[in-house]
C-alpha cells in the first residue's frame, strides 16, 4: 500500500507504518489502494483494531529515541512527558545525578533543537498524528458516518486534537498574547506527500483553529454514537474534557466551564475520596476519577524492560526502579519544601509526601505502623518525597505495570471553578470551595477576595492536586507565572535567579532534524536555542 511520507525523521519508526496491518491481511496480500482499504474497513470496521489501537499504544510505547545502540531510559512515551514538564517547573524538585534521567529537563538543557529529548516529544506527537490521519484517510468519506465507523472518525479528529494541543503549548508561548506567533506545521490526513514535506509553520491561532475544528467535529461523533471501550479509549467526555482545556487557554471562560462540566457528567467521573486519597494512589485506571488515561500491562515494553517506565522513576517505593533500585535518595522526586509547607495540616493531600521526619499518614495507613515511618532501608528518602504514587502490589513490588491519568475529574472541577470564577467570581469560588471540601480538606474556605486572588488560589490547589501529572509548566506559561526555586529544597547548582514570566527557556526550539525535512520552513522565523540559566553556586 501506499505509504504518506510525513515528517523524514518522524518516519524512522516502524510503529507508523503497523497501523494498517490488519486490513491489509484482510484482502490477502498484493498491492493494497487507499480505495481498496477504504472498502473493506468501510464493511467491516473492525478490521481497523489495530489502527485504533495505535491511538492508545504509540502514548506507552517504547522505541520513539532508543536504538540498538542507544537506550534512552525515558523512552516510555506520554508518561515521560509529564515527568519532564514538571522537572522543567518549580514544584517537583530532584537532583542533578547521573542516574536522573530527568537532569536536562531539570536544568532547561533540553531545550536546544540536537537535544534528543526535544526530538522526542516532537517525533511521539506526529507518530500519533498519523496514526490518527491513517484512520480518517480510511474512513472519511462523502457519506454521513454512523455506528462504530463515526466513532473511530471521532476517537481520531479528538486524538489528533489532543497532539496538536500538547505540541502548540511546548513549543511556543500561550495563546494569549501570542496568537500571530509562528508555531507548529499542520499536517491532515488530506495533504499529499509533497505538501506534507513542504510544510510552512502555522500561527498559534491557526493551531487553534485546527484544534478546535477537530474537537467540534469529533464531539457529536462520539456523543450519539458511543461504543463499549477502556478508559484509554477517546470518548465524547475525553473530547469535551480536551475542548475545555483549549477553551481555557483562549480565553473562551464560559464555555470551558461548560465543557468540563459536560465532560464530568458523560464520563460520571467523580474526584477520588478523601478515604482513597489517604493511602498512595493515582496509578490504576478504573478509579472512578479518571476520564481517560494509558493501560499499561505486564506485557507491555515499557514494562518488559524493568526500569523503563513511569514507577521507576516516580514510584518510591518500586521493587524495580531508579528510585529504590540505586540505593540513594537523589532520584526520588520530592516537592518544593515551601509549596508544601503552605498546605494546611487538615489537608488530606499532605500526606501525599513524607515530612521532614520521614513521615506521612498514607504510609501508615497503606502499610501499618511498621512501614509508616520505619520503611525498608533501601526506601530511604528525603524529606518531602512523594508517596502519591503508589504500587499496585506491596512495598518493592518489581512489576512496573502501573497506568497513567491523562485527565481526572479533579482537573475538570479544576477548570471549571476557575471559568467560572473568571466570568462570577462567586460562582468559581463556590465550586472550587465544594470540591476541596467534600474531597480534600473538610476544614477549607476559599478566602479570596478578588479575581485575581482567586486565579491565584486555583493554581495552587492545581499545583498539588496534580502534582507530577505534567500540568505544572503548561500552568505557568498559560497564567504567565514566574518559575521560583529560590528559597527551597533544590540543590544550588539547579536554584536559579526567578525566571521571569515567559523566559525563554519555557519553550522548546523545533527540532533540527525536522528543520532539515520539512522543506517549507522558514528558518528565519525561528528564534535561536535558549540559554540555560546559570545555577546559584
Amino acid at each position: 500500500m501506499k505509504i504518506n511520507k510525513y515528517f523524514g525523521f518522524a518516519l524512522a519508526s516502524a510503529m507508523m507504518f503497523a497501523a494498517c496491518q490488519e486490513v491489509d491481511n484482510a484482502l490477502q496480500g498484493g498491492t493494497v489502494t487507499e480505495e481498496q482499504k477504504s472498502e473493506v474497513a468501510l464493511d467491516n470496521p473492525e478490521k481497523l483494531s489495530s489502527d485504533m489501537n495505535a491511538l492508545k499504544d504509540n502514548l506507552i510505547q517504547y522505541g520513539t529515541i532508543s536504538t540498538s545502540s542507544s537506550t534512552y531510559h525515558t523512552d516510555f512515551g506520554f508518561p515521560a512527558f509529564c515527568l519532564m514538564y514538571d522537572q522543567a517547573g518549580q514544584d517537583m524538585v530532584s537532583v542533578d545525578h547521573g542516574y536522573n534521567w530527568f537532569s536536562g529537563q531539570l536544568t532547561f538543557a533540553d531545550r536546544a533543537k540536537t537535544n534528543t529529548y526535544n526530538r522526542f516529544i516532537w517525533q511521539l506527537h506526529y507518530q500519533h498524528i498519523k496514526s490518527a490521519n491513517s484512520i480518517l484517510k480510511t474512513l472519511v468519506s462523502d457519506e454521513e458516518p454512523e455506528g462504530t465507523i463515526a466513532n473511530y472518525i471521532g476517537q481520531a479528529y479528538a486524538s489528533r486534537a489532543f497532539d496538536y494541543l500538547q505540541l502548540v503549548q511546548t513549543y511556543q508561548f500561550t495563546y494569549l498574547g501570542h496568537e500571530d506567533a509562528f508555531a507548529l506545521p499542520i499536517i491532515t490526513e488530506t495533504m499529499s506527500d509533497d505538501e506534507a514535506m513542504n510544510n510552512p509553520l502555522k500561527t498559534v491561532s491557526e493551531v487553534y483553529t485546527q484544534i478546535m475544528n477537530d474537537l467540534n467535529t469529533a464531539i457529536p461523533l462520539l456523543e450519539n454514537n458511543p461504543i463499549e471501550g477502556d478508559k484509554a479509549t477517546i470518548t465524547a467526555a475525553v473530547a469535551y474534557g480536551l475542548r475545555a482545556r483549549a477553551n481555557m487557554l483562549m480565553g473562551q471562560y464560559a464555555d470551558a466551564a461548560s465543557d468540563a462540566d459536560a465532560a464530568l457528567t458523560l464520563s460520571g467521573a467523580t474526584p477520588y475520596s478523601i478515604a482513597e486519597v489517604s493511602v498512595p494512589s493515582f496509578n490504576n485506571a478504573s478509579a472512578n476519577s479518571w476520564i481517560w488515561g494509558c493501560i499499561i500491562t505486564s506485557n507491555n515494553d515499557v514494562v518488559q524492560t524493568g526500569i523503563i517506565n513511569w514507577p521507576s522513576h516516580l514510584c518510591s517505593m518500586t521493587g524495580n526502579g531508579y528510585t529504590t533500585g540505586i540505593g540513594v535518595d537523589y532520584v526520588h522526586k520530592r516537592i518544593n519544601s515551601t509549596l508544601w509547607a503552605k498546605i494546611p495540616a487538615t489537608d488530606v493531600r499532605k500526606g501525599w509526601w513524607i515530612d521532614e521526619n520521614m513521615s506521612s499518614p498514607l504510609l501508615v495507613n497503606a502499610y501499618g505502623a511498621v512501614y509508616g515511618p520505619m520503611l525498608p532501608g533501601v526506601c530511604t528518602m528525603a524529606p518531602y518525597t512523594n508517596v502519591k504514587f503508589g504500587n499496585e502490589g506491596d512495598i518493592l513490588d518489581a512489576d512496573n505495570s502501573e497506568d497513567w491519568p491523562i485527565m481526572r475529574a479533579e482537573e475538570m472541577l479544576l477548570i471549571k471553578a476557575e471559568a467560572l470564577g473568571r466570568v462570577r467570581l462567586a460562582d468559581g469560588k463556590q465550586v472550587l470551595e465544594d470540591f476541596v471540601k467534600t474531597y480534600r480538606d473538610p476544614a477549607y474556605t476559599c478566602t479570596a477576595a478578588d479575581l485575581n486572588a482567586f486565579i491565584d488560589e486555583v493554581w495552587f490547589q492545581r499545583r498539588i492536586e496534580l502534582w507530577g501529572e505534567g500540568f505544572s509548566l503548561f500552568d505557568v506559561l498559560r497564567l504567565k507565572k514566574p518559575i521560583i526555586r529560590k528559597g527551597a529544597n533544590f540543590d544550588a547548582n539547579v536554584t536559579y535567579e526567578d525566571l521571569p514570566a515567559e523566559s525563554e527557556v519555557f519553550i522548546y526550539s523545533i527540532p533540527e532534524r525536522e528543520r532539515e525535512a520539512n522543506k517549507g520552513i522558514d528558518v528565519s522565523l525561528l528564534r535561536e536555542d535558549p540559554v540555560p540559566p546559570v545555577g546559584l553556586m
